[in-house]
């Protein structure tokens, strides 16, 4: 019995499905604050941006894709308890913890925080009722992962699509003014800055984890065999890719050009905001709100999905009960406010995002080395150890001893100082690998 093919159309909505899961609120502010704060440099700094924003996320689809269809899956080949570890504090980093209730706050402070009196936006209660209404929906759209590329794919990613069209098309026709000078570290490194600032997008770990949402809305149509499961994933991932370069692209440009007409801004939503309002008038805080509402929306919808179907495999409780019992937790973090989010997850971001990497970048080289575990072992040591390092010092504790005695490393200083020692592990544990392989063969054979 021959399977079933999809159509094009079919596999672009479940492309558009995985372009909005990806393009959360964090998407839409970064890029804007790129642009402004590089200036004459952004086209380098947002190629820095791409590669960790777009590149990565779409080698973490497709590694999913490759490996089967599950994070555990893959990082099962480092070790089963490395695995399982690994896999839950990726899915609580980007879930519960800081990726939806994240979804969340900066919805309320960019989509609702403009349309409040000053003084009532300072209390707790407009963002408690606003998280009540927010999650509500997000549980209700997210209790039947089957119809997710329904609701998404068709609904809301073409509406988010025509609300950001809208805004940047207004900036392309008038220009806000010219490039700016080059701040702080875009001014001599603008390409490692913009590789680091993607993190903040949290999509690689996103890419991990969405993997199995994109995998079972394939499934759901009918297709089965791991062939046709991977092939349409890749053409799915780049048809999403595609549309987040636009995106950050276009962003960037209104950041670059913005200085002359709305001053520097301390971040990417009082831009994207000043410039709304500069562009559209009042009627630009609108478009501004649904466009945020709709990106954060349909990441959330993505984040709890995927998060339940993992849960609901290795703990005794339903998909169903899971969607509540996140959706209620990641609210009430949510009312913790969004500074004190971002302050304390990017530490823990900058702690695992070069693990994710590595392990994605081994993934396409698999067969290579045999799939050999020591390799993967031998790489991610070092990547943990000095990436701990970096986190702790993001986190504001005092490692000047520790760091200094790193400052040898390549690529150190710009924060990517894992990047050699993760090579030459890799090396060192296929050299362990393959000796102690010829030595067991030998045994064998006497």
């Amino acid at each position: 019995m021959n399977e079933k093919a999809l159509s094009f159309s079919q596999i672009l909505t479940i492309g558009l499905m995985l372009f909005a899961l990806f393009l959360g609120a964090g998407n839409l502010i970064f890029p804007p604050f790129l642009g402004q704060q590089a200036g004459e440099h952004v086209w380098t700094g947002i190629i820095g941006f791409l590669i960790t924003g777009v590149g990565l996320p779409l080698l973490g689809v497709i590694a999913i894709a490759k490996s089967g269809g599950d994070l555990q899956t893959l990082a099962n080949r480092v070790h089963p308890l490395f695995g399982i570890v690994f896999t839950i504090v990726m899915y609580l980093a980007i879930g519960p913890f800081f990726g939806i209730p994240r979804t969340g706050t900066v919805a309320y402070e960019i989509g609702v925080i403009p349309f409040l009196p000053e003084e009532t936006a300072k209390y707790g209660i407009p963002l408690l009722i606003y998280t009540v209404i927010f999650f509500g929906l997000t549980a209700w759209l997210s209790m039947n992962p089957s119809k997710l590329v329904d609701r998404i794919g068709k609904i809301l990613t073409p509406s988010l699509i025509v609300i950001l069209t809208i805004l940047v098309a207004k900036s392309f026709i008038s220009p806000m003014g010219e490039f700016g000078t080059p701040k702080d570290a875009y001014l001599n490194g603008p390409l490692f800055k913009g590789f680091i600032e993607g993190y903040l997008t949290m999509d690689t770990i996103a890419a991990l984890v969405f993997g199995i949402v994109v995998i079972n809305s394939i499934k759901d149509r009918g297709i089965t065999s791991k062939s046709s499961l991977t092939r349409i994933t890749i053409i799915a991932g780049i048809i999403a890719a595609i549309g987040l370069a636009l995106v950050y692209l276009s962003l960037s440009y209104i950041g670059a050009s913005s200085p002359d007409s709305i001053g520097l801004q301390a971040n990417g939503g009082a831009i994207l905001s000043a410039a709304a309002s500069h562009l559209f008038g009042s009627m630009g805080t609108i478009i501004l709100g649904l466009a945020i509402t709709f990106a954060c929306i349909t990441t959330s919808v993505g984040l709890v999905s995927a998060c339940s179907q993992y849960f609901a495999k290795i703990l005794p409780v339903s998909y169903p009960k899971l969607v509540i019992i996140i959706s209620l937790f990641s609210m009430t973090i949510a009312n913790i406010g969004l500074t004190q989010l971002i302050a304390v997850s990017l530490p823990v971001l900058i702690f695992i995002y070069p693990l994710a990497i590595v392990l994605i970048l081994l993934s396409f080289m698999h067969n290579g080395f045999n799939g050999y575990s020591l390799v993967y072992v031998g790489a991610l040591i070092p990547t943990g150890l000095i990436s701990l390092v970096d986190g702790i010092k993001t986190a504001g504790v005092d490692v000047t001893a520790v760091s200094q005695s790193l400052d040898f490393l390549p690529f150190y200083s710009q924060g990517i100082g894992w990047v050699v020692p993760a090579m030459i592990g890799a090396i060192i544990g296929f050299v362990i690998a393959v000796l102690a392989g010829q030595t067991k063969r030998t045994i064998e054979a006497s």
